[in-house]
This record gives structure tokens, C-alpha cells and sequence, in this order.
């Protein structure tokens, strides 16, 4: 079955980075999109950034210049590296094949002093 395992969350203070890692399993990860969403206290979920097969990437705007989403094929990997983290951050992360309805347990980010 699939499974989508992200890992690389926690506590950080404004300013400060850190690197999202999702496993992926149960699906050729090669020919999927994969995206990152996240989820706010009280908010929907969004999109954050996406990557097509081929590499292209799309970021919403409030992340743009800000985040980079990457993917490894050899590793079946997706990756989200975050500098310059705001409070607004804050929030449960999530990867997903690309409309697939699959989801993992997501990743507690906290953006704090």
C-alpha cells in the first residue's frame, strides 16, 4: 500500500531553517508530481510547493524565495528545505502524490521565539 512517512519538523525561531524529508513507498515515485501542503490551527489545508516529474516547481506565493522542494528518484525521497521561517509557518506539513488522495501523518512545524 502507499505510505508516505514526513519526518524533519519542530521548534524554531523566527528566521531560522529547517529540511522536511517524506519517504514514499507503494507507488513509482518517478511518475508522480508530489506536492507539500500544510495545515494551520483553524485553517484549511494549502498548498505549499509542488514538483512534477520532470522537475518543474510551483510555490505558493507566501513561501516563495523562501522554501525549495526537491525530489530524489534514486531515493524515492521529497524534500522541503524552509529558511527564513516566519510564525506563519506554523503548521502541520504534509506530503502527497499529486492528486492521488493520499496523505502521510504530517510533520509539526512551530515557528516561535
Amino acid at each position: 500500500q502507499v505510505q508516505l512517512v514526513e519526518s524533519g519538523g519542530g521548534l524554531v525561531q523566527p528566521g531560522g531553517s529547517l529540511r522536511l524529508s517524506c519517504t514514499v513507498s507503494g507507488i513509482t515515485f518517478r511518475f508522480y508530481g508530489m506536492g507539500w501542503y500544510r495545515q494551520a490551527p483553524g485553517k484549511q489545508r494549502e498548498m505549499v510547493a509542488s514538483i512534477t516529474s520532470g522537475g518543474t516547481t510551483n510555490y505558493a506565493d507566501s513561501v516563495q524565495g523562501r522554501f525549495t522542494i526537491s525530489r530524489d528518484n534514486a531515493k524515492n525521497m521529497l524534500y522541503l528545505q524552509m529558511n527564513s521561517l516566519k510564525p506563519e509557518d506554523t503548521a502541520v506539513y504534509y506530503c502527497t502524490p499529486l492528486q492521488s488522495g493520499y496523505w502521510g501523518q504530517g510533520t509539526q512545524v512551530t515557528v516561535s521565539s
